[in-house]
């Protein structure tokens, strides 16, 4: 029996029912004996955008296991493209660190239709995965859909059936600052990526994806995603993001974006009132690591340049819930896919840019480790002034070639 998120999409596009009642229905005949409950209304939409500064604040819902509640999508960019959004919730689940919730929240978004095979398996799922603090719905906005989704482009939401989940700690996923603050399980990669297989192949039913898109943290999960569940995903494409553990810069300036909020008085250990200064002052190092070199040297010619990066930086921070970037970058501890690379059955495009500053090209990681991946292939595209570094992944109109070449390559075999 299909699952009653994917079956609603069938009956969209079969019978011409609008999405939510598309989905009663498909509840309905899914799983007769629950009931659904209506959702409360997003967030604003400050959010979605300030996600594209990695900034992501979302709202909390909850309601039984099993059930797949439709949520109104923000308003859509392209009349064409309109998100459907659920939760999916886990019921005692039990995360690496020991810690079993009640209730585990992940929300997520599908864009398209699925399309199935003689035996009903869906066949052209693909997984799209955000970076640290940020959402799937930054994924859904305007320059994504335009680059990426809408008709004629690689990941036209006609062709193919995208998923956008909030990794747990992020977005409108259990996180933090919804009230467990640090009595919160200590998260790591490892949880992400089981959560997200747990919401494709138990919520919407798929047994195997076409493709992982991962960006930066996504790129890791992606990593994963190719090690863990080998069977599961065709292809991944993994982008800013290198198969080896955190070390050297990017993890110096993890460790002290971490130690600045928890070594910060007012942190409090977590219990904080308003978000610590500690914080307010480690970011704008974080942001200053995201951008090339040479964005910033052109955009940034003198100290009024250079004080109002600053600021903007601080006000960012400010949205922020320090709790909730804490634990995003210190859940990477355990990322570390190079022992496995060799075991990887999906084919692997690797994406990365020159002008990375947390992916140095200068440590030569891709060429060490690439030829381990038996189907692999990977880019460093080079950067420029007009590029923005790490950060070149919310610009997704620079790179929408790449996604082509992957896609290519995956219809080839």
């Amino acid at each position: 029996m299909p699952s009653c998120a994917l079956y609603a999409l069938d009956l969209k596009e079969r019978e011409g029912f609008d999405s939510p009642r598309a989905l009663d229905i498909a509840c309905i005949y899914s799983y007769s004996t629950r009931m659904m409950i209506a959702l409360r209304g997003l967030s604003g939409r400050l959010s979605t955008l300030l996600s594209l500064s990695l900034l992501s604040v979302g709202c909390a819902t909850s309601h039984a296991q099993g059930s797949s509640t439709p949520v109104k999508a923000p308003a859509p960019t392209s009349a064409s493209l309109e998100a459907q959004e659920a939760d999916a919730v886990f019921t005692d689940h039990r995360f690496q660190d020991g810690t079993v919730l009640p209730e585990v929240r992940i929300h997520y978004a599908t864009l398209g239709t699925p399309r199935r095979d003689a035996s009903g398996a869906v066949t052209n799922a693909v997984l799209l995965l955000h970076w640290t603090s940020a959402s799937g719905a930054v994924l859904r906005t305007q320059p994504f859909q335009e680059a990426l989704f809408a008709p004629g482009r690689p990941l036209d939401a006609t062709k193919y059936l995208l998923i956008f989940p909030d990794s747990v700690g992020h977005g409108r996923s259990s996180k933090p600052s919804d009230g467990l603050r640090t009595r919160f399980p200590a998260y790591g990669y490892r949880d992400m990526v089981e959560l997200q297989h747990r919401l494709v192949t138990q919520t919407l039913g798929i047994q195997r994806l076409h493709a992982i898109v991962g960006l930066s943290m996504g790129g890791m999960n992606a990593w994963q995603w190719s090690e863990l569940y080998p069977d599961t995903v065709k292809g991944v494409m993994p982008i800013v993001s290198l198969p080896t553990r955190i070390a050297g810069r990017n993890l110096l300036w993890r460790r002290f974006v971490s130690g600045q909020i928890r070594g910060d008085p007012e942190w409090k250990d977590g219990f904080y009132t308003a978000q610590p200064r500690g914080w307010l002052e480690a970011f704008p190092v974080f942001r200053m690591m995201l951008d090339g070199v040479p964005h910033l040297q052109a955009t940034l010619p003198d100290a009024q340049a250079a004080d109002a990066f600053i600021a903007t930086a601080r006000a960012q921070a400010a949205s922020m819930d320090a709790n909730d970037i804490l634990y995003a970058l210190e859940a990477s501890r355990d990322y570390d896919p190079e022992g496995a690379l060799g075991d990887i059955q999906a084919r692997v495009f690797a994406l990365n840019f020159s002008d990375d500053e947390f992916n140095p090209v200068s440590l030569r990681t891709l060429e060490t480790l690439m030829p381990r991946v038996k189907r692999g292939h990977f880019v460093v595209q080079e950067g420029h002034a007009n590029s923005f570094g790490h950060f070149t992944q919310a610009h997704p109109a620079l790179w929408a070639d790449q996604v082509a070449a992957f896609l290519k390559l995956l219809d080839e075999e």
